[in-house]
């Protein structure tokens, strides 16, 4: 299987974050997949930012569940983004998506489009939430997800094979030989975050992973070149 370059929040080293200029820019620079974040606008629409509020990656404050969609389109994203939702993402760009929800609720918003738009081949879904992966895959039949691990241990393996998960997303700082090990004799993919230096992707290299999501869409290239 080929290894997978994944731009974190589009590539949000070099661009505002989960917006369509970090998209595109994604998209341009060649990497395979493109990573975002979906939280629920309070009239329900897939609104793409990471926080649960807007304080840090936007110019207005407040919680996004709190704000209608509307008023979340007022909001500055980074030199001069707006807030985007999934949708539009989805017609921006045609690369691969990794779509995180961060609840339940968001992944019965997330299946809804997913059925509408025939996704399951090109979106993968992600959570830290394991009753999250469970719903998608309970209602969106044949949908690739995967669960995502911070701080974890060897018992994340089961938790993965429990909801259906077919991928692990690890957090290169914790990760260890053991739990790779484990992951592969329960016949997962793997794939580190946050990798964005030359010592990092090493690792991911030795671990023989799938994958790596990054900040910066040089990974790409030297990726290649990386024993």
């Amino acid at each position: 299987m080929n290894f997978l370059t994944i731009g974190h929040r589009g590539v949000m080293g070099v661009e505002p974050e989960n917006t369509l200029r970090s998209f595109v820019a994604a998209e341009r620079g060649g990497l395979d997949v493109i990573e975002l974040d979906l939280h629920l606008s309070k009239d329900g629409a897939l609104v793409v930012m990471h926080d649960e509020d807007v304080d840090r990656t936007t110019d207005g404050t407040g919680a996004v569940a709190d704000k209608t969609l509307a008023e979340l389109r007022t909001l500055d994203a980074g030199r001069g983004e707006r807030v985007p939702v999934l949708e539009e993402v989805l017609d921006a760009v045609r690369a691969p998506l990794q779509a995180e929800i961060k609840d339940v609720a968001a992944a019965r918003a997330l299946a809804e489009v997913m059925r509408e738009r025939d996704l399951a081949d090109r979106v993968e879904v992600s959570s830290f939430h394991d009753e999250a992966v469970a719903e998608i895959a309970r209602l969106v039949p044949g949908a690739r997800t995967a669960l995502v691990g911070s701080r974890y241990s060897t018992d994340i393996v089961d938790r993965a094979v429990a909801v259906g998960a077919a991928t692990l997303c690890l957090n290169i700082r914790r990760i260890t030989l053991e739990v790779v090990e484990r992951a592969r004799e329960a016949d997962l993919r793997i794939v580190g975050w946050v990798v964005n230096t030359q010592e990092h992707l090493r690792l991911v290299r030795a671990l023989e992973l799938d994958g790596a999501t990054t900040d910066h869409p040089g990974i790409k290239r030297t990726g290649r070149f990386t024993a």
